[in-house]
């Protein structure tokens, strides 16, 4: 509990944002497994420590990766401030059960008081965006992103949000996927802002992160705000005590497009709760001004 107060000591003056800034949190909750009930790791065991952290920091849009059926409902009850889009499609009505069959959403939530809905999309990283669930260019899972086009009730302006997992397996798939998510980004006006979140499953010397991302314009917002990468964002449980063979190994990210777009916060929540963490990952946060 002292971390989580810690932690929270240092975003008090974030939390307490002006007019036109925006908290933004991506969080891989850790897709429930069975598995991890042996470890003392269960979706059961770290539900409510994972909301427990995600409330403490009163985020205005949380953008989620590994989501199953059971944890979609979940957030449906612990968040009814929140509208919460992304879960259902063809891909997963044709599963037999609800249980976890390989395909994880990226679901996103958003402060119904806050913003209006604009706009949502769903489309998949493949040689064939439009078809629910397909694997392409040897990926391990099927990968998709989520994307809304929200308008802060405030000032009236209009931004997109993306959640996105690239493979954890394939380069090559990563590359493909980054490729179909910079081509269908790229559409869009500049007048109109974009953040992207998500686990991308990259180092920061990856080809996807110090190469596709940058040309393309989009900026990470921790190591523009603070000039460095995280050390580790995935921990496998571990949280503080983990020891990567090598670092840095952040492979969670913000990034933003659009020059309207200002970071005046940023950090990785290492937070726990009686020693228990919310998932095998750091939730990363950012507070973005938009001018």
């Amino acid at each position: 509990m002292y971390r989580l107060l810690y932690t929270l000591l240092l975003w008090i003056p974030l939390m307490l944002h002006a007019q036109g800034e925006h908290r933004i949190m991506t969080c891989n909750i850790r897709v429930a497994l069975p598995q991890d009930t042996a470890t003392g790791n269960g979706w059961n065991t770290r539900r409510d420590v994972c909301f427990q952290v995600m409330k403490a920091h009163r985020a205005d849009i949380y953008c989620l990766q590994e989501v199953i059926y059971t944890q979609y409902k979940d957030l449906c009850r612990a968040f009814p401030d929140y509208f919460v889009f992304g879960y259902e499609g063809p891909e997963m009505d044709a599963l037999p059960d609800t249980t976890y069959h390989g395909i994880a959403k990226n679901v996103i939530l958003f402060d119904r008081q806050r913003y209006r809905l604009i706009a949502t999309g769903t489309y998949w990283l493949s040689e064939h965006p439009l078809q629910g669930g397909e694997l392409s260019w040897g990926t391990a899972r099927a990968r998709h992103v989520n994307w809304l086009r929200l308008e802060d009730k405030a000032t009236g302006r209009q931004f997109r949000v993306c959640s996105l997992h690239l493979d954890h397996v394939s380069q090559q798939a990563r590359e493909q996927q980054i490729n179909v998510f910079l081509e269908e980004a790229a559409q869009y006006s500049e007048k109109i802002p974009q953040i992207v979140c998500g686990d991308f499953n990259a180092r920061p010397d990856n080809p996807i992160v110090a190469q596709k991302m940058k040309h393309a314009g989009w900026t990470d917002v921790h190591h523009a705000l603070h000039g460095y990468y995280e050390a580790y964002s995935a921990h496998r449980f571990l949280g503080r005590d983990y020891h990567p063979k090598k670092t840095p190994a952040q492979i969670d990210y913000i990034f933003t497009h659009g020059q309207a777009l200002k970071t005046t916060g940023a950090a990785f929540l290492k937070d726990d709760v009686a020693g228990k963490y919310p998932s095998d990952h750091f939730f990363l946060m950012a507070t973005l001004r938009m001018d």
